[in-house]
């Protein structure tokens, strides 16, 4: 491979939604197996680059398709689809079959693929990064069985027939991810993997990622199960009718322990580098053509977020005054703007802004931080175009709320938007305003609810052009004169009288 492009792993997260920690562990293995040929790898939550190949996990919660024309993207299905597989939305469907997709199972293809060769299949292997310096002996670790995954009624009848064997099942009462949950799974004699849909599609990543920590794993095999040939050996598998015998004869026996020893070593030789080979040529290639092909122009959004860190919206322009917030940019609104403005984004490349140029700008928990807020509003007021809408979440002033945070500079009530709204003309607006178009309190939940219970305010300001009356208004209070300067044109000019004031008066003579 001659060129290798700089490859960026992004894991969609919706605000808040912490199963998406889950895809943290099989993009870590595709970094490290792409760097093992030299790639620079990067990765980051929601956040695309403008000069990589992006690999994006976890679209099916949600993906700005849009994005596709600037920024080259590949897809990494990670769900079971379909009969009897994971109840994914039209979109995510529509999304891989109009887009480029890896897989890890090629029994997923049929669902989107109109050609299974263009796909890439990787299959999870051994990860030499997980391996612990010092692992616990099989025999002495203080968890007998550890489940790990979401339960459903299939997954609890398993491990109800397991404990009435007399074997303890340990299961977590909260999500856990990363190293967090790792360490129980060192600690546990084994990992018990149980189908979650009825497709019987095998968990691979997850059953890879425990071997790798040398956590041997017991596996459901049901009829529809096909695993890669490469964890044949390396796991114990069990079907239906084999629940009772085997955790009751067969699971902690001296047995039992020295065949999981045997395929975590053998799991430990697996090393799918040619099928990653593949797939980064295959990321390499696409990356050149959607390089060549796309528009260079810079991009004009028409959607800004005043925000960026745990709320970051993909698709939008991010804003925030802090770069440890990864935002598209740095940009203070209030601060002085001069518009329009060009700037180069990491995530976005060159970026253009206009006034009249947005549709909507979202504010959520910003207003009450700011230094001047007057000047954050006027720019705001200058980007949107007529009819664009500025959306505003703030703590209400009498909610405890709205001084939890040590950096909050004010707080906001029912009158607090008058000055842009009735009193616009104090700001030196003249053209446009804001128009309240809803304004609703919302609870701790961010539910509407009525005042008494208020948390937030939600409002929605709409840029409305002034009328003659308003404007009449703004002229009769404005402090200074906005007259024309009115210059005379040459030809209108009257020739200076040179004898004009040549003679005083004797009086003023004297």
């Amino acid at each position: 491979m001659s060129t290798i492009p700089p490859i960026h792993l992004c894991i969609v997260q919706p605000l808040g939604y912490v199963h998406s920690l889950g895809l943290v562990d099989p993009a870590r293995y595709l970094r490290y197996q792409f760097r093992r040929f030299g790639a620079s790898v990067t990765m980051a939550k929601n956040r695309l680059r403008h000069d990589a190949v992006n690999l994006v996990f976890g679209a099916h919660l949600g993906f700005d398709a849009d994005q596709r024309r600037r920024q080259a993207c590949i897809f990494v299905n990670l769900e079971q689809l379909g009969a009897g597989g994971a109840q994914v939305s039209p979109a995510y469907l529509q999304l891989l079959r109009s887009s480029a997709v890896i897989d890890y199972d090629a029994a997923n293809l049929s669902a989107y693929a109109a050609d299974p060769a263009d796909v890439p299949v990787v299959p999870m292997g051994f990860a030499p990064y997980l391996v612990p310096e010092q692992a616990l002996a099989l025999e002495s670790r203080p968890i007998d069985l550890l489940f790990v995954g979401s339960m459903n009624p299939r997954r609890k009848a398993w491990i109800e027939r397991i404990e009435a064997q007399g074997v303890q099942v340990s299961q977590f009462d909260v999500a856990l991810y990363g190293e967090e949950r790792d360490a129980f799974i060192r600690q546990a004699k084994a990992v018990v993997n149980m189908h979650f849909y009825d497709s019987g599609r095998f968990e691979q990543a997850r059953v890879s990622h425990c071997l790798s920590l040398g956590t041997p794993v017991i596996a459901e095999r049901a009829s529809a199960t096909r695993p890669h040939p490469a964890f044949e050996s390396c796991v114990s598998w069990v079907g239906d009718g084999e629940i009772e015998s085997f955790f009751a004869d067969t699971f902690k026996s001296p047995a039992f322990f020295d065949r999981a020893r045997q395929q975590i070593e053998a799991f430990a030789r697996f090393d799918p580098a040619e099928s990653y080979a593949d797939a980064l040529a295959f990321a390499a290639g696409f990356g050149r053509a959607h390089h060549e092909r796309r528009d260079t122009a810079p991009w004009q959004p028409t959607r800004i977020h005043l925000g960026s860190g745990k709320d970051y919206k993909s698709g939008w322009l991010n804003l925030d005054v802090l770069d440890r917030a990864l935002p598209d940019l740095v940009l203070d609104l209030s601060q002085p703007l001069q518009l329009p403005l060009a700037a180069e984004s990491a995530s976005s490349g060159t970026v253009l802004l206009r006034p009249g140029q947005a549709e909507a700008i979202v504010a959520n928990n910003v207003l009450e931080h700011v230094a001047d807020l007057p000047r954050l509003m006027t720019n705001c007021l200058a980007l949107l175009k007529p009819g664009g809408r500025l959306l505003i979440e703030v703590p209400y002033e009498h909610a405890a709320t709205a001084w939890q945070d040590p950096t909050h500079l004010r707080a906001l009530n029912e009158n607090s938007w008058l000055y842009y709204t009735d009193w616009f003309w104090y700001l030196g607006w003249f053209e446009h305003r804001f128009a309240i178009e809803q304004s609703v309190y919302l609870d701790l939940e961010l539910r509407e609810a009525p005042r008494e219970r208020a948390a937030f305010m939600r409002v929605v300001l709409q840029k409305v052009e002034t009328t003659l009356r308003e404007r009449m208004t703004a002229r009769t209070f404005a402090p200074q004169l906005d007259v024309p300067d009115d210059e005379v044109d040459a030809s209108w000019q009257i020739p200076q009288i040179s004898q004009v004031g040549a003679a005083a008066p004797a009086a003023l003579a004297a």
